[in-house]
């Protein structure tokens, strides 16, 4: 069992008192501001976010496929902060001056259509906070399903832009977080989810990830058998200067895992994620916010399930 923190908590963590200063003085001095520091803050997390910057340079040198040069994770950071930055002004619900494409809603609205509800899966590849802007478009709720204790200063924070979001967030570590998703989805509303990080000790299943094997929470999977409902995969990724494009596309009406195939069943249903997600990594590979090494995998055991405990 590892005994230190694990480490996609760790760079939230690193990070959180210059986002909440970042976030706290944009919102007082304004946007322009914000944006003229944003090289600043790129500086910041480039001299003192070890395991952060350790990260991306080994993602990149997968998504890249070439050498990494420190440009490539300046890139990377400034992209994240410049997210960070967005994030404020859609969770506070100002859109203006914001070029927002979305593909694949019609999906949305045909699965939405039979009634059960459904399940977004996505991952740390741009910005969630993106996704509020389909709720203009649409009439279905989205709640949120994560881990509040995990959650880091800066997210806090910007959740108090935003009352209705925070209220709208099912915390996975409440005992009744699995009745709360099902009656959302009784009420045929979204259920949001991402599926690239894992809690410390959570099961989790090896997959080709670019060029190597990575391990991705079981979690997530397991949840969308259970309930038995349609899921999509979405993402919002930041394709410009205050540009996005949020997609959405079917993965399964629904997942069936059966319990005598239960590895087998994850590991091709965890194909189909980890695919996804590269394909969108090779496509805007600044995106990715993950900052976790995926690919330094536990003890592993048969079909690929690992088991990260003692």
């Amino acid at each position: 069992m590892r005994k230190h923190a694990p480490g996609w908590v760790r760079p939230e963590r690193g990070i959180a008192s210059l986002s909440r200063f970042m976030i706290w003085l944009t919102l007082r001095v304004g946007r322009p501001f914000g944006e003229a520091i944003l090289p600043f803050i790129t500086l910041y997390f480039l001299l003192t976010a070890r395991q952060a910057r350790r990260a991306s340079r080994q993602y990149l040198a997968r998504v890249l496929d070439r050498p990494v040069r420190g440009v490539d994770v300046a890139r990377h950071f400034h992209t994240f902060a410049a997210a960070i930055l967005d994030r404020v002004f859609f969770l506070s619900g100002r859109y203006r001056g914001y070029k927002i494409d979305i593909d694949g809603l019609d999906c949305v609205h045909a699965v939405m259509a039979g009634g059960r509800g459904c399940i977004l899966l996505g991952a740390h590849i741009g910005s969630f906070e993106a996704l509020r802007s389909v709720g203009r478009m649409s009439p279905f709720p989205v709640r949120v399903l994560m881990f509040r204790r995990n959650a880091g200063a800066p997210t806090r924070l910007l959740e108090q832009l935003a009352p209705e979001f925070s209220r709208n967030i099912i915390d996975i570590g409440e005992p009744d977080a699995m009745i709360r998703v099902q009656e959302s989805l009784a009420r045929n509303e979204l259920v949001g989810m991402l599926g690239d990080r894992a809690p410390g000790h959570e099961k989790s299943v090896l997959t080709p990830f670019l060029g190597g094997m990575a391990a991705f929470p079981a979690g997530p999977l397991l949840v969308a058998s259970m309930l038995d409902v349609p899921v999509i995969l979405f993402s919002g990724v930041r394709t410009g200067y205050r540009q996005y494009t949020v997609r959405f596309e079917p993965l399964a009406e629904k997942i069936s895992i059966e319990r005598r195939q239960r590895a087998q069943g994850l590991a091709m249903w965890m194909g189909h994620y980890a695919r996804w997600m590269e394909r969108l990594c090779r496509a805007h590979p600044y995106n990715w916010f993950n900052f976790h090494d995926v690919w330094v995998a536990p003890q592993v055991g048969k079909h690929g399930e690992n088991h990260d405990g003692p």
